[in-house]
């Protein structure tokens, strides 16, 4: 999913957000741990896609996600 600001990552699986690890505007490379998330007490990380900054970050420590919901944005 694209949006004109960049690439939104969506949520991998439904669960809770352990960790957000990036800021707004944190210049991130592939492979890089942006959030992190439980789900069956199995802690899955979203890894940066490519390289680019951070423009958006929609979800927050503590924050209930469904698989797909947009997490944040890198431009």
């Amino acid at each position: 999913m694209t949006l004109a600001e960049g690439l939104t990552l969506p949520a991998p699986l439904s669960g809770l957000v352990l960790a957000v690890l990036v800021e707004l505007g944190t210049d991130v490379q592939e492979g890089d741990e942006l959030v992190i998330f439980e789900s069956m007490k199995m802690e899955i990380p979203l890894e940066a896609p490519r390289h680019g900054r951070v423009t958006r970050i929609l979800v927050g420590e503590g924050d209930k996600v469904a698989e797909g919901d947009a997490v944040l944005v890198i431009a």
